[in-house]
């Protein structure tokens, strides 16, 4: 069976400083990485509806976009170890500037604005030390690198400005080397963990990944509006191994491990592909291996098991609702009881969908 890592490639764009709003260029809610039958790789913005609200030519193969909290653009960050990210007028399409990551240093695919949107965040890797770096650039001069700090461990992969304006970073633990491509190179002593900071950089709390279970790789994190901050791992242990690949956490240093139904973590091939928050402080955790998404209540208890191959991408929106889409081209609509398809596009989806608002 074809899966969309095998059917795409990937996504990298944004923009620089347009007067545009988003309502402006079409009211999307989402944006998402996909590729064309012609093999053309796009940055694509989806409305409610699951209509496409703007497309633009990628140059490469990116991870995922971070988007601008009022204006109409969006930064797209290299795939690991890439040293580019695309700023794109999602208004115009055009780019405006390229990204580059400053000398021995590579991105990890995600970043993360500022509650103002003057400055981004990045996830990057010292290649010499092997440590994990958040970058920081200011917007205003035209995203001139003005900081940097330790992200709290290895592999920094997913970041998230929370609520509190605080920062969530998720350290996925593996170190890899561009000299060996994506090898993992130390999946024996990996120490994963959820690390939050202030905007300056200053260490507020660690939740480290118990060591029975320390190759279960922390990559993505959502939050709810009281901070809560999902969890979804991808698990580099035993194949017949079956640890919790969901969890939350509510401070103090605890990953609350989400409750699944009898058997359902057995069948996830190990991987979760995306998380998000849904409505009543429920969330939703992917697992494109296992082909379908889970959703859980806001206890953890898992409420339900939709069926859809190579889906990924999820996301939901503040003034209601959420979209998940696949690997084909499908749209669907996103409830806790019900996955229903609402549009669809001659186009691979990528793996992450993020929200506008």
């Amino acid at each position: 069976m074809t899966s969309r890592r095998q059917f795409m490639a990937g996504m990298a764009l944004a923009s620089v400083a347009p007067s545009l709003t988003w309502a402006a260029v079409g009211n999307p809610v989402a944006i998402t990485a996909a590729m064309a039958t012609d093999g053309t790789f796009l940055i694509v913005g989806l409305t409610a509806a699951g209509e496409i609200a703007f497309r633009q030519p990628l140059p490469a193969r990116g991870h995922a976009a971070a988007a601008h909290p009022h204006l109409a653009e969006a930064v797209a960050i290299a795939r690991r170890p890439g040293t580019f990210a695309k700023v794109v007028d999602c208004a115009t399409g055009d780019i405006r500037q390229t990204i580059t990551a400053p000398t021995n240093h590579h991105f990890y695919g995600h970043a993360a604005f500022s509650p103002d949107g003057e400055m981004l965040f990045t996830t990057e890797q010292d290649i010499v030390s092997g440590q994990g770096r958040i970058g920081v650039w200011a917007r205003a001069g035209r995203y001139k690198r003005v900081d940097e700090f330790a992200s709290g461990g290895i592999g920094p992969h997913e970041i998230l400005t929370l609520p509190s304006g605080n920062l969530a970073v998720a350290n996925g633990g593996i170190r890899t080397h561009p000299d060996t491509g994506r090898e993992k190179l130390n999946l024996d002593t990996m120490q994963p963990n959820l690390s939050i900071f202030s905007p300056s950089g200053g260490l507020i709390d660690v939740a480290t990944v118990p060591a029975a279970i320390h190759q279960n790789s922390l990559r993505h994190i959502a939050a709810t509006a009281d901070g809560t901050i999902v969890c979804g791992f991808q698990w580099q242990g035993d194949p017949f191994a079956a640890p919790p690949l969901v969890a939350f956490h509510k401070g103090s240093g605890e990953l609350v491990p989400a409750q699944f139904s009898d058997g359902a973590a057995h069948g996830l091939d190990g991987y979760i592909g995306s998380v998000c928050t849904l409505g009543q402080g429920g969330f939703a955790a992917s697992a494109p291996r296992g082909g379908c998404v889970l959703t859980f209540d806001e206890t953890g208890a898992q409420m339900a098991t939709h069926r859809a191959t190579d889906v990924c991408g999820v996301t939901s929106f503040p003034q209601g609702g959420s979209l998940a889409t696949d690997g084909f081209g499908n749209v669907f609509d996103l409830e806790m009881n019900e996955l229903r398809v609402k549009n669809t596009h001659g186009l691979a989806f990528d793996n992450h969908l993020v929200s506008l608002s």
